[in-house]
């Protein structure tokens, strides 16, 4: 050691010592930068790279040495051969690349310190051979032993250098630099001390070998400019990287604003990919690059596709990392990406359409709102079944459900209360079904089931358990109650085809309404005339108001004790253009299960308003209104529309209703019988004693008249029961301050009983008949005054 030291400090030019030790400071340091570099640099650059730190490192080396061993001052003549010289730094330059490399090298164990151990190898290689260079004017002898000490010094120093340059520690890049430059002078400085030069002025140097100074001024200038260049290429790449980072990074972040997913991809191999692709495979993007891409598609086909249907979208499914898959939609581009060929796969998350496109299916099958099956599912399992019964010699039930009133449920309580009463029956019949049997809805209020079974009978104990299953299910509704009527028809005992079954199983639920509503009622060939019949009907009563058809007859109500006319009642008369005279008892229900009556009543009321405002005399006229009309929700405002368009007394309308049209909705009807009464309309209670809890309605509602029925008006004069009841009336209307009119009088005995009893008013075939009011312009004009009036000079 102390040979070492003596060496150094007494057969050395400090200056030249120190300009090595700067060249030997920028070498290690560049050559483990480089190396860093290197290792993040792609596969195909790295090469590169150690190419440059292998050249820049390895000269350095080189330089250091010769630096050095031009400091050193032997006190006698020296030289350098030229050969010898390059060849070492040959050796510097291709031992210091190998170790870096190898020191790159995953899969050798221990790569950093054996690559590390080659470098050291590199630097004794180097030193040597540039000692065989040195040519002096005397006997060079070398100590063994501090020759191994140099050799182990720089392998060692190499192998820990290299190590900690490449650790993924902080200070890694700083500590291996100086540990490389710690093997470098210690090997070097090692190695010099082991030199003993005996002068012999009998050796003489060759003229060609390089001269000290001269080698030193050219070493050190190369050197330096190596290095130099070395940095300044370092410097460049870490700024392109940088720039490539942030690129990088705003491309990333504009991945990662796109809603589907972006993966790119050298080969199978993931090189980037956006945060929306990691959310779709269940991992952080930034632990997909290196991951193969067919570990999330692995369906070979779809890969396949993909690649031969380059920008044309393909359906796949992709694997989660959780486990799961989810179906996705694939489009692969190339795109450039480095010298390699790459190519971006966009992933769109499929299963938002999956979904709507279900919802799509099943609404073209389904009811949006019961969620049973619609008129196009229904028709189609209907022709199955027929083929099915027809194969297996069994029979087929329809059965045509319709909700009753259902119309007047939408009017009194709103929409929401019908749609809820919907959902409610087709919930509380399908629980009735079994897997058999099929409910649809096929429009508004109309329901269809199919049974298939072995006879009538099972078809009529199914309506039967559906009518009391609705039933009981109103038991405790505070809502409007429901109830339905139902239509059966078989096949093929009545229809052997699918329309006619239908239509069939339609004329039967129209018999089992007319009959009563609330039951059922298997096709009966018979019904098929009558319901054809019913529903021309209906079609021709549609258009009979447009047509001219309807016209209206006034009946006079006449002051029993004066026989003065007070009034008429208007009544609705059809004429049709081939049916000739229809009745009001047939037309008028028809009207009211349509609906229609709102359209012809609203005709009648504004007829007869207006007609009314045109008489000289202030008589009343009374218009009967049905149960429908009353319910309505804008009845009040067209009674006040008419009366205002028409200019009539409001007092002179009188609106006539029976018991039985309050007893469906009787707050409704009071509100609306109220209204009425605050425009100053006047209401009558029309058939009296026909309907239920005639006492109670009186005290209810605001009646103003009472009307007795003509039933009970009839042979008054004989029938003692009869005359009984029509004195309890009067005396009922005496009692409450209600004048009472007796309708149906038609002799003078019935007449006479009735002024008998002090009743105010009649009505009837007696005092006149229903006609045209131009019959009556007598009472409603004053004819005679206008005959005296003298004619008015123009």
């Amino acid at each position: 050691m102390l040979k070492v030291v003596g060496c150094f400090v007494g057969a050395h030019d400090l200056w030249l010592v120190a300009l090595a030790a700067v060249i030997c400071t920028l070498a290690a340091g560049t050559a483990v930068g480089l190396l860093r570099h290197a290792l993040r640099a792609a596969r195909f650059v790295r090469a590169a790279w150690l190419c440059v730190a292998a050249v820049a490192g390895g000269s350095g080396i080189w330089a250091t040495h010769f630096v050095a061993m031009l400091a050193f001052e032997p006190s006698v003549a020296s030289g350098y051969h030229v050969g010898l010289t390059i060849l070492s730094l040959v050796y510097a330059i291709a031992l210091t690349g190998i170790g870096l490399a190898v020191a790159l090298i995953n899969v050798i164990p221990f790569a950093p310190v054996i690559g590390g151990a080659i470098l050291g190898g590199g630097i004794a290689a180097m030193h040597y051979t540039g000692m065989l260079a040195f040519e002096v004017a005397g006997v060079i002898q070398w100590d063994p032993a501090l020759v191994a000490a140099s050799l182990i010094l720089g392998a060692m120093l190499g192998s820990l250098a290299l190590a900690v340059a490449l650790s993924r520690y902080a200070y890694g890049r700083t500590v291996g630099a100086l540990l490389l430059l710690l093997a470098i002078c210690s090997h070097h400085f090692t190695a010099m001390g082991a030199v003993t030069i005996t002068p012999d002025p009998s050796i003489v140097i060759s003229v060609t070998a390089i001269p000290a100074r001269w080698l030193a001024v050219g070493v050190a200038l190369a050197s330096m400019a190596i290095l130099l260049l070395a940095c300044a290429a370092l410097a460049l790449d870490i700024r392109d990287r940088r720039q490539a980072l942030r690129e990088q990074e705003r491309l990333h972040s504009l991945a990662n604003a796109a809603v589907e997913g972006l993966v790119v991809c050298c080969g199978d191999t993931i090189v980037s990919a956006n945060d929306s692709f990691g959310k779709l495979v269940g991992v952080a993007a930034a632990e997909l690059p290196e991951r193969a891409l067919s570990g999330f598609l692995l369906d070979d086909k779809a890969r396949q596709a993909l690649a031969r249907q380059s920008d044309l979208p393909i359906e796949a499914e992709l694997t989660q990392a959780a486990g799961g898959t989810l179906p996705v939609e694939l489009i692969m581009r190339p795109v450039t990406y480095g010298s390699q060929p790459h190519y971006a796969v966009a992933v769109r998350d499929l299963r938002a359409r999956r979904r709507a496109e279900g919802q799509i299916q099943f609404l073209a099958h389904h009811d949006a709102l019961t969620g049973l099956a619609n008129r196009t599912s229904f028709n189609q399992r209907l022709e199955q079944e027929l083929i099915l019964a027809t194969a297996t010699d069994r029979k087929l039930a329809v059965l045509c459900l319709d909700l009753d009133r259902f119309k007047e449920v939408n009017d009194l309580f709103g929409h929401a209360a019908g749609d809820a009463m919907l959902v409610s029956v087709a919930r509380t019949v399908t629980e009735l079904l079994d897997e058999t049997q099929m409910m649809a809805r096929l429009g508004g209020d109309e329901f269809a089931i199919l049974m298939p079974c072995d006879h009538a009978v099972a078809a009529g104990r199914l309506a039967e358990r559906v009518l009391e299953a609705l039933r009981t299910g109103n038991a405790d509704a505070a809502g409007p109650v429901i109830a339905t009527s139902v239509g059966i028809a078989l096949f093929p005992d009545d229809a052997a085809e699918r329309a006619l079954l239908l239509s069939y199983a339609d004329t039967a639920l129209y018999r089992a309404k007319s009959e009563g509503r609330g039951t059922y009622r298997f096709f009966e060939a018979k019904m098929g005339a009558q319901v054809r019949e019913r529903r021309l009907l209906e079609h021709d009563l549609r258009h009979a108001v447009a047509r001219g058809e309807m016209h209206l007859v006034y009946q006079p109500q006449t002051h029993v004790e004066t026989g003065a006319v007070t009034g008429f009642e208007v009544l609705l008369r059809w004429q049709h253009p081939e049916r000739g005279a229809v009745s009001p008892a047939l037309f008028i229900p028809i009207a009211e299960e349509s609906g229609l009556i709102l359209q012809i009543g609203e005709w009648v009321l504004r007829q007869a308003c207006r007609e009314a405002a045109s008489w000289d005399n202030p008589l009343s006229v009374a218009v009967n209104v049905s149960a429908v009309q009353i319910h309505a929700p804008h009845f009040v405002q067209l009674v006040h529309e008419s009366l205002f368009q028409t200019g009539l007394n409001p007092n002179r309308l009188e609106i006539e209703i029976t018991e039985t049209a309050l007893i469906r909705d009787p707050s409704r009807a009071q509100s609306t019988l109220r209204q009425l009464k605050a425009l100053g309309v006047q209401i009558a209670m029309d058939d009296f004693g026909t309907g239920y809890s005639s006492l109670s309605n009186l005290r209810t509602f605001p009646f103003d008249k009472i009307k007795i029925d003509g039933s009970f008006i009839r042979s008054v004069d004989a029938n003692e029961q009869t005359a009984a009841i029509v004195r309890s009336v009067l005396g009922l209307g005496r009692g409450l301050g209600l004048p009472v009119l007796a309708e149906g009088v038609e002799t003078d005995a019935e007449l006479r009983f009735l002024a008998a009893e002090n009743c105010q008013a009649v009505q009837g075939y007696l005092t006149g008949r229903p006609a045209p009011i131009e019959q009556f312009i007598h009472h409603t004009h004053d004819v005679e005054l206008r005959q005296d009036r003298p004619a008015q000079v123009a």
